[in-house]
This record gives structure tokens, C-alpha cells and sequence, in this order.
């Protein structure tokens, strides 16, 4: 059911059994205004008062390194899954990502680097507490808060995708004369520990259809290149910068949590569990090649670019359900929203972020 705000109660805790996590919920009246949000609790929220510390350093081990590569704990009698392309996203049903024990964590981790993009369907995650969603999201790392965009008043860990008739920041981050709005990237990789295993959860979708999510292996991209060209990526590094997303933000008069960061990381990154390696470059936040004068880094980068968007053999859509909640890893990957719904149709998301190490160089 969908809930307000001022319906929201205190959360019952369901007795830990054969070692699962809790699996919190709200109780939940109906939301009666339908033309209003079905979830106003996650509406975004600016505060340009709030302010974040420098973020630190932190040791990090990725639990899929935990994890039996059988995956009994995700992967049982019970799981429908279903491959979307060889080389990346599945669809699975028939397991609650909230009653996952910690060995079925540590094994999601593992799925997720495996086959980049894995979209659950009929989900409880999005009437669980924030708490609750939080703690999940938290068990693959430290959540990242993101320095401008929305989050949930009391809860900077939630980055909120909204989208209604009256409020399009992302329209407007992209710029209004574009010819359309793809925009490859891999979220705040401008971080010096970039997200790792991430987690995306639908609320409300347009109902006319549309607002689905592209997708696209950065570890299959890597693999089309020719060997030689392979070689002399690899070695590179590229600024990542947060400086343009912050100067929107501080011109549309929103917040800046944080002063923008700058850092540099591999060209070719190696997953620190599979080995896998992949590109770590995008559209959105990647600007120049160390030691590249401008030229040559604009034309490596934009071949780059270029060679990821034409990537339509090694990408897929994901659409969303009512339960939908989509894990990925965004070391491997690189992601596009669809702008392809009337404006004045709603689409409103959430995404819970967590960090993991410094890239490794290939």
C-alpha cells in the first residue's frame, strides 16, 4: 500500500530467526490522493544549511569475496531467474532481498558483479523503514551521501529520482535543447572510493509506459577492444570530477553538501573479487587523460565514449513493476535513464549507494 507521510508509524521488529536480518515494515494506511505521489515520505528534500565533512579513506572488503560461488542462499529452489543478454542482467523472482541471510548478501554481491545487472521483482523493499533499507544497503558498504542532489529530510543516505510536471532538475542538469537525453555514467565516480554493488527502488512509474533504465557492461565494452588497444589503455588514468555538478547546483540555488572532488582512476579497473576487467570511463563525470594534452585526451575519450554508447549488443533495458528493485555493480557498468515520458507523467525512485574501494588498476 502506499503511504503519508503523517501515516507513517513506529516500526515492529520481527523476531531474528536462523540468522536472517529482520525484516522491518511500516504500517501503512492507503494513500487516498491520486494525484499526489503514492510515496510523499521519499519526496526529495534540499536543505542547502546541511553540510557533509570531507569524505575519508576506508578499508574495504567486497562480501561477495565471502561467498559460496554455488549461491544456495540466493539461488534455491524457489528463484525464477532469467538471463535479459549472455553478457549482462538477469531478472529474478521468487526471493525477498529484505530475508536474505548475510551468507545470501555476501552471494548478491557476488551475482551482481557476475552478470553487472540483476532486477528483482515483487520486492517488499520499498515498505521496509528507512532503517531497515539502510542497514541492507549498508552491509555492502558505507553509503555514499550524495553533496547536491534530493535525499529524505533525516536521511542523507537516500538519493531521490523525482520527476513530475512542476520539477525536472534532470532535465535541466542535461540542458533543454539537447536532441535527446542519454548520458552514460557510472554514479559519483568522481569519488576516491567509488560506489560498488548499488541498489535502485522503484515507487511510482508513468503510467503510460516509459522512465525504464539502460544498461551497459563496461567489462564486455573492454573485451570488443583489439588486444593492442587493450595494452595501451591500460596504465592511463582519468580525472573524474564533481565540479560541474556542483556549479548546477549552486546556480539553480541548491545545495553543495561538500565541496566537489577531483580524482583520478584507471582507464581499465579490475573487479577485486572476479578480476574481471573493465572500462571506467563515462560521459558524466570523466574529463581528461593524465598526462594527455587536451587534444589527445578529448579525442581517446570521446572514441571511448562513442564506443560505449554504440554498445547496444552488450546493453539492456530494465523496466520496473510495482516491487521492482534493481542491484547492480557500478564498477562494471555504465547506466542511462530514458527520458522518454510526457512531462507531466510522475516517475519517482530511490537509490541507496555504497562505497567500496579504490579502483584497482588492471
Amino acid at each position: 500500500m502506499a503511504p503519508s507521510v503523517a501515516e507513517l508509524s513506529t516500526p515492529a521488529s520481527e523476531p531474528a530467526s536462523n540468522g536472517k536480518i529482520n525484516n522491518l515494515k511500516r504500517a501503512l494506511k492507503p494513500h487516498t490522493d491520486a494525484e499526489g505521489p503514492l510515496y510523499p515520505y521519499y519526496l526529495p528534500y534540499w536543505d542547502n544549511d546541511e553540510k557533509f565533512p570531507p569524505t575519508q579513506l576506508f578499508e574495504h572488503t567486497d562480501p561477495a569475496s565471502r561467498a559460496d560461488p554455488a549461491k544456495p542462499h540466493l539461488l534455491n529452489a524457489n528463484t525464477t531467474r532469467k538471463n535479459i543478454s549472455p553478457y549482462i542482467g538477469t531478472e529474478i523472482s521468487g526471493v525477498q532481498i529484505s530475508e536474505l541471510t548475510k551468507e545470501g548478501l555476501d552471494e548478491l554481491a557476488l551475482f551482481a558483479a557476475e552478470r553487472k545487472v540483476v532486477i528483482f521483482r515483487d520486492q517488499y523493499f520499498k515498505d521496509l523503514t528507512p532503517e531497515r533499507q539502510i542497514e541492507i544497503a549498508s552491509y555492502f558498504g558505507p553509503i555514499q551521501r550524495h553533496p547536491t542532489s534530493g535525499n529524505v529530510k533525516g536521511f542523507p543516505e537516500f538519493h531521490v529520482v523525482y520527476r513530475d510536471e512542476h520539477n525536472d532538475r534532470f532535465r535541466e542538469y542535461l540542458g533543454g535543447d539537447r536532441i535527446n537525453k542519454t548520458s552514460w555514467h557510472s554514479d559519483v565516480s568522481y569519488e576516491k572510493q567509488p560506489p560498488g554493488t548499488t541498489f535502485f527502488f522503484s515507487l511510482q512509474q508513468p503510467v503510460n509506459g516509459g522512465g525504464d533504465t539502460l544498461f551497459l557492461s563496461q567489462v564486455e565494452a573492454y573485451r570488443r577492444l583489439s588486444p593492442e588497444f587493450q595494452k595501451r589503455l591500460e596504465g592511463l588514468k582519468a580525472v573524474h570530477s564533481a565540479v560541474l555538478q556542483a556549479e548546477y547546483s549552486r546556480n539553480a540555488n541548491g545545495p553543495v553538501r561538500r565541496e566537489p572532488v577531483e580524482s583520478e582512476h584507471p582507464v581499465v579497473r579490475q573487479h577485486p573479487v572476479t578480476g574481471e576487467k573493465a572500462l571506467y570511463v563515462n560521459q558524466g563525470f570523466t574529463r581528461r587523460i593524465v598526462g594527455y594534452k587536451k587534444e589527445e585526451s578529448d579525442y581517446l575519450l570521446n572514441f571511448l565514449f562513442d564506443h560505449i554508447a554504440k554498445g547496444a549488443d552488450y546493453q539492456v533495458r530494465a523496466t520496473y513493476a510495482p516491487g521492482s528493485v534493481i542491484v547492480w555493480d557500478n564498477r562494471l557498468t555504465v547506466h542511462s535513464a530514458v527520458s522518454d515520458f510526457d512531462n507531466k507523467e510522475r516517475r519517482h525512485a530511490v537509490r541507496l549507494t555504497p562505497q567500496a574501494e579504490v579502483p584497482i588498476p588492471a
